[in-house]
């Protein structure tokens, strides 16, 4: 393949299909033949021009979007790396430089001076037919984790921390604010091990959604019951919710923040400290990958009835606009296969 399809955001609210020189497997990479891509609200913010990064001068456009995905490698660089050829994989999202304390420190996701896959340094995303990424960020799929599980992966890892930073377990209650991906998964996630789950959000739609998922309880934020959570999760991008989250919380519970808000929310650092509340923030799921495989391979959780439809790289335009693809199902993620 000399050259290949692509994805590309060119400017704000503005993006194209183009045709660009396929990747070469360079020394320590791999290239994969990518069969499956996530659509993520960081892409969504990339693609309206929001996004963070793009303001304090770690991204710019023109960018390839996509940093969920799974796919098969196709080549290698070098020849120790040939054990790779074949493989079905995911990857990590957030490459490190390597060489500095945190790094060393197996904190490569918080690298100061990371790239990450299709969001930040400008390290071209997976809405291609092919991608090129480091060996070292690869994660083996099995067998029965299927195209859409292994683009769940990454989703499902950042969720996954989140139940880990919530220190609950059974029996105690968990109350997830943000009824989206991220939210449901940790709420799927928290239930398999045996957490009383509820979601709470502002849209009856998506509560009604939740509720087929086998949760404990699905509220409007406004009409939620006045019961003693153990634990609080942020999964939105309201800079609000954060606050509310520590009003919510018990005293020596935890709240666990992963939504982005497009502006700075404000915790009351005195409210924290009387209430003996932990707060926890995650912002990469790195550290959770291979244990979410692990987790999606016994067959412990199912995420695919969250995946609402997939779609070829010419529709997602369409899908970063807002628009729901004709058929879709009632599941918030929308998916892309490259090849379509």
């Amino acid at each position: 393949m000399s050259t290949m399809k692509t994805f590309v955001v060119t400017g704000p609210n503005t993006s194209e299909i183009a045709d660009e020189q396929a990747p070469i497997a360079d020394a320590g990479f791999a290239v994969i033949e990518v069969q499956r891509v996530g659509v993520c609200g960081t892409d969504v913010e990339f693609f309206k021009g929001d996004m963070a990064y793009l303001h304090d001068g770690n991204a710019h456009f023109p960018m390839r979007l996509g940093h969920e995905w799974m796919g098969t490698v196709v080549s290698v660089g070098r020849r120790e790396d040939e054990k790779w050829l074949g493989l079905r994989v995911t990857g990590d999202t957030m490459l490190g430089c390597g060489v500095c304390r945190r790094c060393m420190l197996g904190h490569q996701h918080v690298c100061e001076f990371r790239v990450e896959i299709g969001v930040r340094g400008g390290f071209p995303g997976a809405l291609a037919e092919q991608l090129r990424v480091p060996v070292t960020a690869l994660q083996t799929l099995p067998d029965n984790v299927d195209e859409t599980l292994g683009a769940l992966v990454e989703p499902g890892a950042n969720a996954l921390r989140c139940v880990w930073g919530s220190k609950l377990g059974p029996g105690e209650r968990l109350l997830v604010i943000g009824p989206g991906t991220i939210g449901l998964l940790v709420a799927l996630l928290a239930k398999s091990q045996g957490i009383e789950v509820h979601v709470a959000g502002t849209r009856p739609d998506a509560l009604a959604f939740a509720r087929t998922l086998g949760i404990d309880g699905a509220w409007l934020i406004s009409e939620l019951p006045a019961l003693q959570w153990d634990a609080v999760v942020d999964a939105t991008n309201d800079s609000d919710v954060p606050a509310q989250a520590l009003d919510l919380v018990e005293p020596g519970g935890r709240i666990v923040l992963i939504g982005l808000g497009t502006h700075t929310g404000h915790l009351d650092s005195r409210l924290l400290t009387i209430k003996d509340v932990t707060a926890v923030g995650i912002l990469s799921g790195s550290p959770a990958l291979s244990s979410l495989v692990d987790i999606y391979a016994s067959g412990q959780v199912d995420p695919r009835p969250l995946v609402a439809a997939t779609v070829g790289l010419g529709n997602v335009g369409h899908v970063l606009a807002g628009e729901r693809p004709s058929g879709a199902g009632p599941g918030p993620k929308i998916h892309v296969d490259p090849r379509r």
